[in-house]
């Protein structure tokens, strides 16, 4: 499984489980969305991926000034 894919044009790194139910990635879906991530759950050689994305909504710059 490749590490990162693109939905939508948008960048999703794969969780790195492969889940061998449905139920199980369904479950790890639900968790990442509950956490705020984005996520994508796909089936390829009958087994299911989780892909997750989160945007950063704050930056913070260390360093002087």
């Amino acid at each position: 499984m490749e590490i990162s894919r693109k939905f939508d044009g948008r960048k999703f790194m794969w969780d790195g489980a492969e889940y061998k139910e449905e139920t199980e990635a369904r479950g790890a879906l639900e968790s990442y969305l509950s956490n705020g991530f984005d996520a994508k759950k796909i089936e390829e050689g009958g087994a299911f991926y989780v892909f997750t994305r989160k945007v950063a909504t704050e930056v913070k710059v260390e360093g002087k000034a």
